[in-house]
Order: structure tokens, then C-alpha cells, then sequence
């Protein structure tokens, strides 16, 4: 979220853009301002005269200079931020034929990005909490293009790309795990774990972490859910990419399918599992089932964790009190994913001394 000090954009200047800089000829209309999310970005919609298009929608960067930090934790010694991570990968995903939206200027020295205006309508809503008898088929096609930003986002490599020098290593995943200990226990509850309890639950995460650091690579969006996917004219549109990097496939799959916004039935759940791996067989990058549907259930777990924490992390650091409801469903997809697995049982007593919900 943007700080409440920042002003918003300079209606003269962005008039003038909108009149100069485009690769269309419109004018200034009307802008107002859109609906946040939990990131250091604003939004605006413009009004065009002249167009098409009638609208676009104006991305107002905290500063800009903000890009230059992730607000997502990224691994390693990173090389250095030189390009705002939005528009290096946004240009790498519409080179793989991915449907991101167009850019048609970005302001450097006002940190604003004029983009295509898809809509409002987000997949979440489009399923209506899961209700809509449209969402199994919108799930599938989340799916089937989910197979095609792996697969075509991944290969070739593109070290241009900013996704290709950061990944999912084992201590990026222990930072998550650690993140969920700071926010999901201690700071949630107003207390610290003793010295016992904490090297326990470590030392049960780590085992996940390396395997899950362990698994092939790909394209991994990181933020692949029902709230960055809209739905515009029946196609699926992807947004919210910046921090995208190098995971196990498994890992957009379980933010798509253990959505904390929107909970699907569990025979959906399957079918989508499986209609990814047969995605990919026919593409000719087959994984094995069974190996890959145990990796699908401990990403949850890792990737659950983290978005729960995360949730506290942003209640308690940014006073947005908008995230908190969707704990008890996160952490519900985290018990159930803990019991299916003997091998976790120790996991889920070191957490259930500390976290109600799994109890």
C-alpha cells in the first residue's frame, strides 16, 4: 500500500502523456482512483476521448526509485535491480505468448506505468466464491494456461529476464517457514518460542524446504491465484508478475488450487491436478504422477504457511485489517494436507502446540 502521503498523479501531466506518448491518439477524459491491494502500488482507471481504447488503467509506483526492492523476499545474492522487475518480465512473458496486459508508456521519472485497462472482474469473482456453475470450466482454463507459462515462459532461459536469476532455494523457503514462525505464531499469539520448540519446528520445515528445493525448475509467476487472473471477454488474463522467479511447478499449481480466497471442492481439486500433468505429458514435458500429487500436497503446506503468515504480517505492519478473514481457510488447507502424510505427524505437533487451527 502506497504511503497516505504520497499525492496522487498530476492530472496535467498525465493529460499530457495520455495526448503524446501513446501509441494511440486520445485525450484525458476523467481519472479515478482504483481499488488497492496490499502492495506499494495505486491504481487509477483513465477515461479516454478519441480512442479506442476508452480507458487505461495508470500504475503509480510508491516512488521512482521503490522498484529497486522487492517486497517479496528473493533468494541468494541477487544481481542488481537495474529495470522495474513489472516491465523486464511482463516484456519476457509477452515474448512466450503469455496474456499479460499491454504497456503502452512508462514514466520513468514519475514512477507511472500506463497499461491496458482489463476490467474488473477477477477470477475470484467470476466463480462467485466457487458458486457459479462457470467455475469448474474457468478453473481448467487457468490450468491449461498455466502449463503454457511454464512451459513457454521456461524454455529457452532468458538471463535478460529477472525470474531466471532468482529461485526458490532452500533458504528462500526457510525464510517463508521462518516468516509464518515471526507472524503466524509469535507475533499473532504475543509470545516467543522457546529455543526447543523453534529448532523442532525448523527442523520439521527443513525437511519440506530441501525437498521442495530439490524439485526441477520452472517459470514459477509466485502469485498465480483467482485474485491475479481477470477475466476479460472469456479470456484469462495474468497480472501481478514482478516478482515472478525459478520453482518447483508444483508451486503456482497450489496457489491456483489452495487458493485462500476461494475454496474448491476437493474433487475439483483433483481432476485439476491431474488435468495439469496431462497438460504437460502432451507437451511433451511429463512428470510423475504420483511423485508430483505428494510434491503438490507439501508446496500447500509451505505455500499456505507463508500466504497465513503473510496475512498477519500486513494486519499488524501495514494496519490492513482486509487479509486476516482468510487465515482460518489457509491454515484449514494446511491440516488437511498435514494429516493425509504419516511422515508429518511430527510437523503437525510442533504446530499444533502454537496455531488453534491445526490443533
Amino acid at each position: 500500500m502506497a504511503p497516505a502521503t504520497q499525492p496522487p498523479p498530476d492530472p496535467a501531466l498525465v493529460a499530457a502523456t495520455v495526448k503524446t506518448k501513446l501509441p494511440f491518439r486520445v485525450d484525458l477524459s476523467k481519472m479515478a482512483p482504483l481499488a488497492g491491494d496490499a502492495s506499494n502500488r495505486r491504481y487509477f482507471r483513465v477515461e479516454l476521448a478519441g480512442g479506442p481504447p476508452h480507458t487505461l488503467v495508470l500504475m503509480q509506483l510508491a516512488s521512482p526509485e521503490a522498484f529497486k526492492q522487492s517486497e517479496e523476499a528473493v533468494s541468494g545474492a541477487a544481481a542488481a535491480v537495474m529495470e522495474l522487475p513489472f516491465v523486464n518480465i511482463l516484456a519476457h512473458l509477452a515474448k512466450a505468448d503469455v496474456a499479460v496486459p499491454a504497456l503502452y508508456h512508462y514514466d520513468k521519472p514519475a514512477g507511472l506505468l500506463y497499461l491496458e485497462d482489463l476490467g474488473d472482474v477477477t477470477l475470484a469473482q467470476a466463480c462467485g466464491d466457487s458458486a457459479s456453475p462457470e467455475t469448474a470450466e474457468l478453473y481448467r482454463r487457468a490450468v491449461d494456461a498455466l502449463v503454457r507459462l511454464h512451459l513457454k515462459a521456461s524454455f529457452p532461459a532468458d538471463p535478460s529476464c529477472l525470474a531466471f536469476g532468482r529461485a526458490f532455494d532452500g533458504p528462500l523457503l526457510m525464510w517463508e517457514f521462518d516468516h509464518f514462525i515471526e507472524y503466524g505464531i509469535e507475533k499473532r499469539a504475543g509470545t516467543v518460542l522457546s529455543e526447543n520448540d523453534r529448532r523442532a519446528l525448523r527442523a520439521e520445515m527443513r525437511k519440506i524446504a530441501e525437498l521442495l528445493a530439490d524439485q526441477p525448475r520452472v517459470f514459477t509467476h509466485r502469485d498465480y491465484h483467482s485474485r491475479n487472473l481477470m477475466v476479460q471477454d472469456e479470456r484469462l488474463r495474468v497480472i501481478d508478475f514482478q516478482d515472478a522467479l525459478m520453482g518447483p511447478a508444483s508451486y503456482d499449481l497450489a496457489s491456483l488450487l489452495r487458493d485462500s480466497y476461494l475454496a474448491l471442492e476437493e474433487d475439483l481439486v483433483d481432476e485439476l491436478v491431474i488435468r495439469y500433468l496431462e497438460g504437460r505429458a502432451k507437451a511433451g514435458a511429463p512428470l510423475d504422477r504420483l511423485t508430483f500429487m505428494r510434491i503438490f500436497d507439501l508446496t500447500s503446506i509451505q505455500r499456505n504457511l507463508k500466504a497465513a503468515g503473510r496475512f498477519v504480517y500486513i494486519l499488524l505492519e501495514k494496519s490492513n485489517d482486509r487479509y486476516i478473514q482468510y487465515v482460518p481457510r489457509t491454515l484449514g488447507y494446511v491440516k488437511r494436507n498435514l494429516e493425509k502424510y504419516q511422515s508429518l505427524r511430527p510437523l503437525r505437533a510442533a504446530l499444533a502446540r502454537h496455531v488453534p487451527e491445526l490443533q
